[in-house]
């Protein structure tokens, strides 16, 4: 009688051994596969969160404006005027010359010239 057996060397055949590879490598694919189509749902619904975000903002702005008028487009021009103008009191070439106001003779006959930013920078 035969109690205990321990195989020591054990080898399949070339076929065999390719197959099981394929079958890991098709695995691997469809693994891939699958996180690629839920990365691509992912994708799908920022950009979903993205546009509503936007259409409400967008619906936000059109009431303000009929209930409030053009002053929320001021208010906006003021920030970012103001912006621009932090931005360009940092910079050590930017030179600002304000228009004239008086309207006249000199000014072009206008209301008035407008101003002027000369960037004096070396290339």
């Amino acid at each position: 009688m035969l109690d205990d057996v321990s195989i020591t060397h054990l080898a399949f055949g070339r076929e065999f051994t390719r197959a099981i590879e394929h079958k890991q490598v098709a695995q691997q694919d469809a693994e891939r596969s699958k996180f690629v189509v839920m990365q691509a749902e992912q994708e799908k619904k920022a950009a979903v969160i993205q546009a509503e975000g936007e259409a409400e903002a967008a619906r936000l702005i059109s009431d303000s404006l009929a209930k409030h008028g053009d002053a929320v487009i001021d208010v906006k021009r003021i920030e970012a005027s103001k912006e621009i103008a932090a931005t360009l009191s940092q910079s050590p070439n930017v030179v600002y010359l304000p228009g004239s106001s008086g309207g006249g003779a000199a000014s072009g006959g206008g209301s008035g010239s407008p101003s002027l930013l000369l960037s004096v920078g070396r290339r």
